[in-house]
């Protein structure tokens, strides 16, 4: 058969455009591109640009799988490409395990999620393997677990995560038998049940490279096997199995942002003992057109806004909101100083609350040899934490394929949002089980008269304040991305909110022992931090920003606090420590923001 080209070699090529669309397997994106096809060869100039860019090289198998737009044409996401990535997928363990390999498929509520996802499971079907479909619509964290519970090979979910209405993507897990195959056994065991990472990315990758065309790909008509949804209790028992409990009545106010995680998420709230739960009902049920939300990603300005609204109406205590696939959880707690009436918590402040929750538990226990993690962008609050109890703590690149590789990991967690409470079970981010935990954890504080703003100002006056902020850029001339880091490299700042840089690191090279990554890290005489990366999955060149003060800083702004309101002849209740130089920590980053939007070309 002759191989379909997946790119122009040199420039645009007609036969080229006509050969993906005869072995394109889907009518409407055949179509869609006999129509640019025709006003290419017109000579509409636009259409010759679309067509260039579609037929620029294949869709990149990079972060944990594929991600990107849902169109025609090799360099986005179609049943075309997601058959040639099960076919790439399907000779790798074909390969490494042999017949009757073992894959198990879910997907969410995105546009040809499930097309795909029936896809793949007759891919893997007619190559000799086992393929396992999940229920339709499950979250990302239910395909993880299962991954692991079934003892499976390997693992694909298909999903865009938090990613614009127009994307989808097909993330990739493998177990313990590819990954024995293809590195030491202490590798396999580190990263069974984990995202894909080197070298089985690059090996899958040269497989998918290898297919000639759809048309060679053999599909089964049927033969797969369909879970029933005893595999979602099986999940939910393993929530109960965490011990963690509702210790007091708690008002929660959930969304899902028209994802798929609402029914699972209640339900385990359910069983651990939280009954009283109030969800956003206009964004409860799946929606792939995402429709009350510009971006649904918990993180962007705006998506809480039905919250909040709901929250105020019936005086909920918490707010818990998770990305569509629920792989990510966002808090917001009561808060009169904000004008929604609630703050949303920062993925530093819950990781460093659910890392010392999962501290003081495991010290009470007696447990040694425990292990926490976060990603290097994350705050070195949850060290500081983890050394308070006498635990280890440790940095990984960006992503959870890498801090779920951690060996001895009890907690780990990235500032975006993504928290893992279970890695026995669940191998990933998982946004339930840490939603659930970090309600028990509000009400057992509640129980304890306590509160979660109290329970961070007692870590702080303990450890430090580690107050960070993000900056993102949302580039649509992605060529700027790869300038600013050019210039951050030749030319980096010389202070950092008025303290001189001590050091610069290029993470290209590697630091402290981690792997090579495209990053620049500045820290300061003053212990200020900045890392400065481009996103893995957008475009967008990401900032993380961290100032940090020392305890005795945080009691000499609470006592000069007190001898001013003292000298003035003011009665005032008793202000936290860390409220106290909240204000002076937020002006250094917003000192950091504004010097680096001076500082790159953007």
């Amino acid at each position: 058969m002759t191989r379909v080209a997946d790119r122009f070699r040199h420039g645009f090529d007609a036969e080229v455009v006509r050969a993906w669309i005869a072995d394109d397997p889907d009518p409407q994106t055949a179509t869609t591109l006999e129509h640019i096809l025709a006003e290419a060869e017109s000579g509409d100039e636009a259409a010759i640009a679309d067509l260039e860019d579609r037929f620029s090289g294949p869709l990149v198998f990079g972060t944990a799988g594929l991600r990107g737009e849902i169109a025609a044409g090799p360099n986005r996401m179609n049943r075309a490409v997601v058959i040639r990535a099960a076919a790439g997928l399907a000779a790798f363990l074909s390969d490494t395990v042999g017949e009757g390999f073992r894959v198990v498929i879910g997907c969410d509520a995105r546009y040809k999620s499930a097309e795909f996802a029936r896809d793949t499971a007759a891919v893997v079907t007619a190559a000799g393997g086992v393929a396992i479909q999940l229920p339709d619509q499950l979250p990302t964290p239910l395909l993880a677990f299962a991954l692991s519970h079934l003892d499976a090979d390997a693992g694909v979910m298909v999903t865009a995560s938090h990613n614009p209405p127009a994307d989808n993507g097909y993330k990739v897990y493998l177990g313990q038998r590819p990954l024995q195959a293809v590195g030491s056994e202490a590798d396999a065991e580190a990263g069974a049940g984990a995202q894909i990472v080197s070298p089985a990315d690059a090996l899958i990758a040269e497989k998918i490279a290898a297919v000639e065309s759809v048309a060679s790909v053999a599909r089964a008509e049927s033969g797969w096997e369909h879970l029933d949804e005893s595999i979602v209790e099986n999940y939910l028992s393993r929530i109960d199995q965490l011990g963690v409990r509702a210790e007091a009545d708690l008002s929660i106010v959930l969304t899902s942002l028209h994802g798929v995680g609402a029914g699972v998420a209640e339900a385990a709230l359910t069983r651990t003992g939280f009954t009283n739960l109030h969800p956003v009902v206009s964004q409860q049920a799946p929606d792939p057109d995402f429709p009350t939300v510009s971006f649904p990603n918990p993180e962007e300005a705006g998506a809480l806004d039905e919250s909040y609204e709901l929250a105020r109406e019936v005086g909920a205590e918490l707010i818990i909101a998770n990305d569509p696939d629920a792989d990510r959880f966002s808090a917001a707690i009561p808060d009169e100083s904000a004008a929604a009436g609630y703050r949303q918590l920062s993925g530093d402040e819950v990781g460093l609350l659910l890392g010392e929750d999962a501290a003081g538990r495991l010290e009470e226990s007696g447990s040694h040899g425990a292990v926490f993690a976060n990603s290097i962008v994350s705050s070195r609050g949850l060290a500081a934490a983890a050394a308070s109890h006498g635990f280890t703590a440790v940095n990984t690149l960006t992503g959870f394929k890498w801090i779920s590789r951690v060996p001895n990991l009890v907690f780990g967690y990235e500032e975006a949002l993504g928290y893992c409470v279970d890695p026995a079970a669940v191998r990933d981010k998982d946004g339930i089980s840490a939603a659930v935990t970090f309600a028990a954890l509000a009400s057992r504080l509640k129980a304890e008269g306590s509160s979660i703003e109290a329970e961070l100002d007692r870590i702080r006056t303990r450890d430090g304040y580690f107050a960070t902020a993000p900056l993102s850029f949302r580039l649509d001339d992605v060529s700027l991305i790869a300038t600013s880091m050019a210039k951050l490299r030749e030319n980096p700042p010389a202070t950092l909110a008025g303290s001189p840089v001590a050091e610069v690191h290029d993470l290209s090279a590697g630091y402290e022992g981690l792997p090579p990554t495209d990053g620049i890290l500045l820290l300061s005489e003053s212990n200020s931090r900045v890392i400065v990366r481009p996103s893995g999955t957008e475009p967008k060149l990401k900032c993380y920003l961290e100032v940090v003060a020392e305890p005795s800083e945080l009691q000499a702004a609470a006592d000069a606090d007190a001898r001013a309101a003292a000298s003035a002849g003011v009665r005032l209740p008793a202000a936290s420590a860390s409220a106290s130089l909240k204000p002076a920590l937020k002006e250094r980053l917003t000192s950091l923001s504004t010097e680096l939007k001076t500082f790159l070309p953007l």
